[in-house]
């Protein structure tokens, strides 16, 4: 994988390391561990399991995205190759659900940009991944 790549993929496990981080306790920075507090409370409100009658508990949501996210992130800057894979589709899926999340709250589209960008990325890493598999099998 192109030195760049590899920079990209490390920063945004590293960026991934931090978000949550911040998910799962308040010590780091106050202020961002509120917000998402008072964010995952409007989500729980608006994620499509309810109509199915499934209640999600904003905390336990919380915990889980912020575990996932830590700990994907860890994944994608220093793991295994195929650990690396899982985690980058992983964490689309959760940049996918914020997105989601983002527009049933009517939340301006620029607030969509950081994880629409992250989301990118992780596309673009995993697209990379792909190619570079493919050469290995031709050669």
């Amino acid at each position: 994988m192109a030195p760049v790549f590899v920079a990209v993929r490390v920063l945004l496990g590293l960026f991934f390391m931090f978000t949550g981080a911040t998910k799962l306790t308040d010590r780091i920075f106050p202020s961002l561990y509120a917000e998402a507090v008072n964010e995952f409370v409007k989500l729980a409100a608006v994620f499509p399991l309810n109509e199915w009658g499934i209640k999600l508990e904003p905390m336990q949501c919380l915990i889980v995205v912020g575990w996932i996210e830590l700990i994907g992130g860890l994944l994608l800057a220093i793991g295994p190759r195929i650990l690396q894979e899982i985690s980058n589709i992983i964490l689309a899926v959760i940049m996918m659900g914020a997105i989601y999340s983002l527009l049933m709250l009517k939340k301006p589209l620029y607030m969509c940009m950081p994880a629409t960008v992250c989301l990118g990325l992780l596309l673009l890493l995993l697209y990379v991944s792909q190619r570079g598999r493919e050469k290995q099998k031709e050669e």
